[in-house]
This record gives C-alpha cells, structure tokens and sequence, in this order.
C-alpha cells in the first residue's frame, strides 16, 4: 500500500535494522505517557515522518534519537519548545507538524488564544517576553538562515547560550521533517483536515 509516494511499511515485513527503528519510534519515549496523536495506524504502520525514516535505517536512527533528544533531553521548558515547533510549521506550512504539535502544545499550556495567534503568524497577548522572542529566533533562523548580533545578544541575556543552540538544532531538526513530509508526499492520518489552505 502506497502512502504517499512511499510503500507504507508494515512492522511483520521490516527488515531486522528497519524493525529495530521501528520499536524505537513505536515503542521508545515518544509512545511512553498520554498520546497527543496516534504514531501509528491501526495496522500499526508508522505515521506522519517516521515511515520514510525507515528507508534508510542507520540514517534514520539518527534522525529519530535527535528528534527524542529534542522533546525528551532538551532543557527547553516545554510550552516554549512546542511555541518553537508551531512557528516553524507555519513558516513551512508543514501540515503534520501543526496537526501534531498543536495536540502536543495544548498539553504543554497552549490555549486557543495562543494556538490562533501562531496559526495565524500574529503576535499574542498570551506570549511572555522570553516565548516572544523564541518566535523571532524561529523567524530569523528559517528565513533567512540566520540571525543578526542584535537578536542573539538579547537571546543570551534573556534565554542563555545552551537555548540558543537548542533551538538551533530545533529548527534544523524540524526544517529536516518537513522536507521529507513534502519531497515523499506524505498524508495527514485519516481524518485529519489539514490546518493550511496552500503550502508554502
């Protein structure tokens, strides 16, 4: 069965390297804990990014512990890390990272307030001055792949250097996710409406 432009793996027909990826992602931190969005179908083929991972296991098992070292070893708060996610995917208009990390934001303190000023690229009174200036970084670091003296010398007063680099590889990391999801045409889960009228 093709999901997107890519067959969708099923678990009983992965190779051994492509198995062990795929317990990694199914059964690892992302499925520990209440589940924002289902990592899987009810065949249990692996949704959104992670089934094109599995074409190149040993690549893709990078890609997968940087993923989990950003959500899980990060010392981002979490509400401001999923602030960072969902500028990004606006920016890319990256459809499952909204539908996935809107779920994700709520349960990190995003209320409807917030979640419609990122959707709509607005400022919100619900941001701080710290969650206000991770989304000009986001900005910055996207559009035009850097950042002038002037933003990073208030980042490190008001963030630090480790946030700064954090959120660096953030971006990278998510930018990363969203050109698969659109080079492999990869489908929202059944059911989902996509959250953006174009693509970027």
């Amino acid at each position: 069965m093709k999901h997107g432009r890519l067959p969708w793996f099923e678990p009983s027909a992965l190779a051994p390297e492509q198995r062990a990826l795929y317990d990694r992602i199914a059964h690892g931190p992302r499925a520990a804990g209440p589940q924002a969005f289902a990592l899987t179908d009810d065949a249990g083929r692996l949704e959104g990014p992670f089934n094109a991972l599995l074409l190149a296991p040993a690549v893709g098992t990078a890609v997968a512990e940087l993923g989990a070292a950003i959500r899980y070893g990060s010392g981002l708060p979490d509400r401001i890390r999923e602030i960072a996610i969902l500028e990004l995917a606006v920016l890319r208009r990256c459809a499952f990272e909204w539908y996935a990390h809107e779920r994700i934001g709520r349960q990190a303190g995003l209320d409807e307030r917030d979640i419609a000023a990122l959707r709509a690229g607005e400022d919100g009174a619900g941001f701080d001055e710290r969650e206000a200036l991770v989304r000009e970084l986001v900005r910055s670091f996207v559009r035009t792949r850097d950042a002038e003296d002037e933003l990073i010398e208030r980042a490190e007063s008001l963030l630090g250097a480790p946030a700064i680099a954090e959120l660096i590889a953030l971006v990278g990391y998510y930018d990363l996710l969203a050109l698969s999801l659109r080079a492999w045409r990869t489908p929202l889960p059944a059911g989902a409406q996509p959250p953006f009228d174009e693509p970027a």
